[in-house]
């Protein structure tokens, strides 16, 4: 006889990949980077990321 731990077949929660601190710090990293990027495209990516990255922070 086969005792399972897990009677209920439905997936197991979630759990966050990046704590608050971690938005802080990718922000903080990615505005110190957008000074050193000459390209404007790239830099536009840089900040919509930025400004993504706050909407979570």
């Amino acid at each position: 006889m086969q005792t399972d731990t897990m009677t209920s077949h439905e997936p197991t929660r979630a759990r966050a990949l990046l704590s608050t601190a971690d938005f802080k710090l990718l922000r903080a990293a990615l505005a110190s980077h957008a000074k050193a990027v000459e390209d404007p495209g790239e830099l536009a990516k840089i900040n919509a990321l930025y400004h993504r990255l706050g909407t979570y922070a």
